[in-house]
């Protein structure tokens, strides 16, 4: 497999991100490996919240957040998903699947990391991936806070909201990441974080991963990964342990997604969950701090 690496001088100085970076090597599918990065603050020894993004953004995007949950006494795990952030990016966009991406992410969770008892906070693709892994891995999960998200089948079309992204992603002749990011705010973001969000990308060749994530999101019965994902709900829908939403009240794409998962989901029954005003798609951008406490009052709940 062909890919590319971010060089790390375009991740120095980036607004409010000192973090120091952590890497795994992963099986990629071809005989070959592929490095991961991912956060790891707080103690090691405290209670794990595994924060996952989607796209095109990479674990940058939770850096509000991350001071407010280790400061309750949580240990914080963010990884940038292959093709985003600082981890590896295949060249092909034929290499990026749907059952790929939920190996990839499931390597490094509990093969590489061992992490147990798992607090999850998903967000977009975060979710897709997620909630795929506590649906087939549900002993690994102690509950679940689930942010503009769901897990398609693709039995239910997506909304045209979706559908006006996917064909901006595949048309646009420079996939401008920043731009859509802040798009995808109700704030407006600095063009110095604008610029945080395309330092993953110095050129287009590193953007496969931007390129293909809106067609793999299943949108018919015969997508590639209706079956993995449906079988998926059935663990998913098993699922008793705590599991919240907190959905933003600004997001054209989800808008509605969290009714399927409160009705469907064992663990989501009774629970509180809630509406944070003033967010869009990308929540942690416009409420992350609020994101945060409701994390952290779910765990202490």
């Amino acid at each position: 497999m062909k890919t590319l690496r971010t060089r790390d001088g375009r991740f120095d100085g980036l607004p409010g991100f000192d973090f120091a970076p952590h890497y795994a090597d992963l099986a990629d599918g071809e005989g070959g490996t592929l490095r991961a990065h991912y956060l790891c603050e707080g103690d090691p020894g405290a209670p794990v919240v595994v924060l996952l993004h989607g796209e095109p953004s990479w674990c940058y995007l939770y850096r509000t957040m991350i001071p407010l949950l280790t400061g309750a006494g949580l240990q914080v795990i963010a990884p940038d998903l292959i093709g985003f952030g600082r981890s590896d990016k295949p060249t092909e966009r034929a290499d990026y699947t749907f059952a790929r991406h939920v190996e990839w992410v499931r390597e490094l969770l509990f093969d590489r990391l061992d992490l147990r008892d798992v607090t999850l906070v998903c967000q977009d693709w975060g979710g897709l991936i997620g909630l795929r892994l506590v649906g087939e891995h549900p002993d690994r999960f102690a509950r679940v806070v689930a942010a503009n998200t769901f897990l398609p089948t693709g039995d239910v079309a997506p909304g045209e909201a979706f559908f006006a992204w996917q064909r901006f992603s595949q048309e646009v002749d420079e996939f401008p990441t920043g731009v859509i990011v802040n798009a995808g705010c109700v704030t407006d973001l600095t063009p110095e974080v604008q610029a945080a969000y395309d330092a993953p990308f110095p050129d287009e060749s590193y953007k496969a991963g931007d390129r293909a994530f809106p067609l793999l999101v299943p949108s018919s019965p015969d997508d590639p990964a209706h079956d993995d994902n449906l079988a998926a709900w059935v663990g998913l829908a098993a699922f008793d342990r705590p599991f919240l939403t907190a959905f933003s009240d600004g997001d054209p794409i989800t808008r509605g997604a969290n009714v399927a998962l409160e009705g469907q989901i064992k663990g989501a029954q009774g629970q509180p969950h809630t509406t944070i005003v003033g967010g869009g798609h990308f929540l942690q951008e416009d409420c992350g701090e609020d994101l945060a406490r409701v994390v952290v009052d779910f765990i202490g709940s």
